[in-house]
């Protein structure tokens, strides 16, 4: 502890040779002032950390001044009165309990920031060294001074005082960290026991060497380690934009919620302008106007959350609608040095957080808002309701109860039979996915297809459903039942999956299932994502003997090029064509010129969606190869399919 040390005979030294200890405690203060010009002159987020981290900094300054005045006090104790000269001494003490609380509070300002404890952590140990102070200043404290030795030093009830109250504090700092190492920055963690260290280094060596008196110095050293290794402002900086980057973004939020304090978002979107690769003049022109425009603007904290996103945070949710609307106003104007650069601005504006329940769901909204826009608006702009964050939740929930189907085997397979106009039976089906929550219940495919799609869950959902159909396949020997295959839907997801192939085939030769048995179906919108990998699954599942159906022909962009372009053998009419052709007589002549087409290029057609006798005498007539709907068959589960074909294919 800085300025003072215990001895062999329990007192606690101030200093021996003073003239040293002076200027080792200068060049402590010293090497803080350097620090402290580099850390005012940085933008800082306002997080808990660091806000200690500057406390601590505040009481090192404190304590490495006191410890000067000390020496000084007591070398001049003949001219000066001593109860000045024993508060200067004493004061000095106490800020030495100062420095061991602030290193606490540091490490506590990461350990409990995120669960709302931290303030009551600060009162309850603010209190303990107000205590501690009170005592040092209670207690009698002795001076010892041989000027002739250059021997100058304090002991007594009143540093033993200080001795074991930052001793207390250490002590509870070292707990905390060995106990809660888990939830402690790794970095933050590593940076704090380098700072004891050196506290512990320089206070064995000054107990040794009685003439060396660096405690101070090492308090100096140890906030300097903090600041170059976790505390230095630019590293919550992007140094492109100037913004803040997007770990401060979580951090800052986190807080906030933790505070119970609302504010409001408002999160913008440039197309490529901050992309690392976008460095053309012109662009790096807009991004620099740009930036400082949004870093000037009042009472906005600003952060590049992702590429191409930047996130203006304010705290005053009453004048922030008042802002958005001046900036949606700029961002009508033109930008650059001569005016030229017009930009699409997309955004998204959250008036009041409070209306979602953790930080950690604000990235998951704006995602959610910015991937379903058009689902609430036709605006680039968006002002979040509490409907779209209900529909966030429900979202997440979906997702939770999709992973939790497929851990629990929840994933079923239902079965729509296929009847053969030609053969007069039913000889195919379609597997369609289904899932049931934890009660059992079924989940209609409308609310959780979606949702496995976007995050990615189709593709083990998918793999779920073709493992089943092929060992359906292969235990029930569905030849007997009178059926050649099992069509099976693939999403656009699994078509753009570059081992969708491998995986499949892999299934297959685990079931010993002939490829034959398998007809896949693809949709006109995966035709158009990722088309390349597509063609390539396609070509090895092939080539393995697997053939392909293009589903819903007759929804989204229609276009017979693609049925030139796919290697498919069948095509499937949506359920709303062929209702349509019952209709609406525009629709009956685009369906009957498709099916002339289709027919003409060797293809057979499925007729999806047929409920009654009219409609499939209809489709009959007309030379539709297979008819697929309600007026033989709902989807059913495996055994009441298999039950259906044998009694219906008699």
């Amino acid at each position: 502890m800085a300025g003072f040390m215990i001895q062999y005979d329990g007192t606690i030294k101030s200093g021996r040779c003073y003239l040293m200890n002076i200027q080792t405690q200068c060049c402590g203060i010293i090497v803080l002032f350097v620090l402290y010009l580099f850390y005012r002159r940085q933008e800082k987020v306002k997080l808990n950390t660091e806000k200690a981290y500057w406390r601590a900094f505040c009481i090192t300054v404190l304590s490495i001044c006191m410890d000067i005045l000390s020496i000084v006090a007591i070398v001049n104790m003949d001219r000066l009165p001593i109860h000045l000269v024993n508060w200067v001494c004493k004061t000095y003490l106490v800020s030495m309990i100062g420095v061991a609380l602030s290193s606490l509070l540091y490490i506590y300002a990461d350990l409990y920031s995120k669960n709302g404890q931290y303030q009551r952590f600060i009162k309850k140990y603010i209190v303990l060294a107000v205590c501690g102070a009170v005592f040092i200043y209670i207690l009698p404290i002795s001076i010892y001074r041989d000027i002739g030795k250059s021997a100058v030093y304090t002991y007594g009830p009143s540093a033993l005082a200080t001795y074991l109250f930052a001793l207390s504090f250490v002590a509870m700092n070292t707990y905390s960290m060995i106990k809660h190492r888990a939830m402690i920055n790794s970095r933050r963690r590593e940076a704090v026991f380098v700072w004891m260290s050196v506290w512990i280094s320089a206070a064995i060596v000054q107990f040794f060497y009685k003439d060396i008196l660096i405690i101070g110095y090492a308090f100096a050293i140890g906030i300097m380690i903090l600041y170059l290794k976790l505390e230095n402002p630019e590293q919550n900086l992007d140094r492109r934009t100037g913004m803040f980057n997007q770990n401060a973004f979580s951090e800052y939020t986190q807080q906030l919620f933790v505070e119970g304090k609302d504010f409001s978002v408002l999160c913008l979107y440039f197309e490529g302008l901050f992309h690392q690769s976008a460095k053309d003049d012109i662009n790096e022109d807009v991004r620099i106007q740009i930036s400082r425009y949004l870093l000037n603007i009042p009472g906005a904290r600003v952060f590049k959350n992702a590429e191409d996103e930047a996130v203006l945070l304010f705290e005053n949710s009453e004048d922030a609608g008042e802002v958005v609307e001046r900036i949606k106003i700029r961002f009508n104007d033109k930008w650059g040095r001569d005016g030229s650069v017009v930009l699409r601005l997309q955004g998204i504006y959250v008036p009041r957080l409070s209306i979602i329940s953790d930080s950690l769901d604000l990235p998951y909204l704006l995602r959610y808002v910015r991937e379903n826009r058009r689902k609430y608006t036709e605006n680039d702009f968006v002002t979040v309701e509490e409907t779209m964050v209900s529909d966030m939740y429900q979202e997440q929930v979906t997702e939770r109860l999709i992973l939790s189907a497929i851990e629990n085997g929840r994933i079923e397979v239902f079965y729509q039979p296929i009847y053969s106009v030609k053969e007069q039976r039913f000889t195919c089906a379609e597997a369609l996915v289904r899932m049931r929550d934890e009660e059992g219940n079924l989940i209609p495919p409308i609310q959780f297809i979606e949702v496995a799609e976007k995050n990615g869950l189709i593709i083990k959902v998918g793999e779920i459903v073709f493992e089943k159909v092929c060992r359906l396949i292969k235990e029930q020997d569905i030849c007997r039942y009178g059926m050649k295959y099992i069509e099976i839907n693939l999403s656009v997801i699994q078509c753009a999956y570059s081992k969708l192939a491998e995986n499949f085939i892999r299934i297959m030769q685990d079931y010993g299932v002939e490829p034959g048995c398998i007809n896949l179906e693809i949709t006109e919108s995966a035709s158009l994502s990722a088309k390349n990998i597509l063609l390539e699954n396609m070509r090895s599942l092939m080539d393995y003997g697997v053939k392909f159906s293009l589903d819903d022909f007759g929804t989204g962009q229609s276009n017979l090029n693609y049925i030139v372009d796919m290697p498919v053998s069948i095509v499937k009419f949506d359920r709303d064509m062929s209702s349509a052709y019952f209709e609406n007589g525009k629709a009956k002549y685009v369906m009957d010129a498709a099916m002339h087409m289709i027919q003409g290029m060797n293809l057979d057609i499925v007729s999806e969606g047929i409920e009654t006798k009219e409609q499939f005498e209809i489709m009959r007539k007309l030379g539709i190869s297979y008819i697929q709907g309600y007026y033989f068959s709902k989807p059913l589960p495996e055994e009441e399919f298999l039950r259906f074909v044998e009694r219906e294919n008699r």
